[in-house]
């Protein structure tokens, strides 16, 4: 049986980073820096960002960007980039303006560091970036040729993000560990390849600090207070949570959030949130133990995430919404196909009422 890891080269976290990427850039043989930030990170921390390329020897160039991740702005930046004659790609701000560097350093052919400013996913450690078309809507998904080089994390500007944020990566990030483990019997069960153990210690690593650290960090980073636990929540929220999901594998909870985009209702509602009420549908078709299912439901109440459907702005009422999400997550090209079982769209309605019946009993 074939066994990997998907990781970043090197991984980097903690105070004042930022400052740090001239030494980043040189560790890879760089002499000059194609920069693509948020330019709400830049009307901030300009001066903290380029601040070290002025006195150094490795220059930049900077390019703040507002737009949608589309093929056409990556094409642009890319010739953008070579005509700059920069040798690394720097990508600074949330996950668009990171899709949209990993997406340039790929066509580029350089080396490529990545600078999250949030920790509301696990995409930046991945070999993967999101395009959408001109208009906002899902486009492709483009597989990189590796992960980024390096992952910079300034844990002092992601702590001062909002909170909300911090609290969506957790949501996030408690279906990592479920959702490997699932794949991870599928595996066994089918005779395929299975993560390596690495990986899945990773992922249950990513668990264990969540449910020991995230409520103390959630209050002390709305006392804005960079502490342990906030460091640790960012670390599980990025990293554990990166590794674990692309090298365990995705299954039912990122299936219904999936499903549940198709509903104009839960637009305004955090990827990690709908991830979070996935999970525990997840672990109710699963039939998991009724102390794993409560113990995931007081994770989500203690630091705020979903646990009804009514706090997805859906109603447990509405059959035909429910039915659509439920149909939609079943698609042959999600990755409910990776559960340990057959799941039909009767078995995800029925554990959808479930799993909001259960989170109502808590609130």
């Amino acid at each position: 049986m074939t066994r990997s890891i998907l990781s970043p080269a090197k991984y980097i976290q903690g105070r004042g980073e930022i400052r740090h990427l001239p030494r980043y850039c040189a560790d890879l043989g760089a002499d000059k820096a194609y920069i693509i930030a948020d330019s709400f990170v830049l009307s901030h921390y300009e001066k903290e960002i380029t601040g070290g390329f002025q006195e150094g020897d490795v220059s930049c160039v900077l390019l703040p960007f507002a737009g949608e991740c589309t093929m056409k702005e990556v094409e642009r930046i890319a010739l953008a980039a070579k005509d700059s004659e920069a040798d690394v790609i720097i990508g600074i701000g949330g996950g668009k303006v990171l899709d949209v560097a990993k997406a340039v350093g790929f066509y580029s052919h350089l080396p490529l560091i990545v600078a999250p400013t949030v920790a509301s996913t696990d995409a930046p450690c991945s070999a993967l970036s999101v395009l959408y078309t001109e208009d906002g809507r899902l486009d492709k998904y483009l597989y990189l040729r590796s992960n980024p080089d390096r992952v910079v994390v300034d844990t002092e500007l992601v702590a001062g993000a909002p909170v909300r944020l911090l609290v969506a990566g957790m949501g996030d990030a408690l279906s990592t560990y479920y959702e490997a483990r699932a794949c991870r019997r599928s595996a066994e069960s089918r005779g395929q390849d299975k993560s390596a153990i690495g990986a899945y210690a990773l992922a249950q690593a990513c668990r264990d600090t969540l449910l020991a650290d995230g409520a103390q960090a959630k209050r002390d980073a709305e006392n804005g207070i960079l502490t342990e636990a906030v460091e640790n929540i960012i670390e599980a929220n990025i990293y554990l949570s990166g590794i674990g999901f692309e090298s365990g594998g995705l299954a039912a909870a990122h299936a219904i959030h999936n499903a549940m985009t198709q509903l104009e209702e839960t637009r305004p509602v955090l990827h990690g949130e709908k991830v979070a009420f996935g999970t525990i549908v997840q672990l109710v078709l699963e039939k998991a133990e009724p102390s794993e299912i409560a113990e995931a439901l007081a994770f989500c109440q203690s630091v705020g995430l979903p646990t009804t459907l009514r706090q997805l702005n859906l109603d447990a009422a509405d059959q035909s919404k429910l039915r659509l999400v439920a149909e939609a997550s079943c698609a042959p090209q999600e990755p409910m196909s990776n559960m340990p079982f057959e799941v039909k769209l009767e078995d995800v309605l029925t554990a959808l009422v479930e799993a909001d019946r259960l989170g109502q009993s808590i609130i």
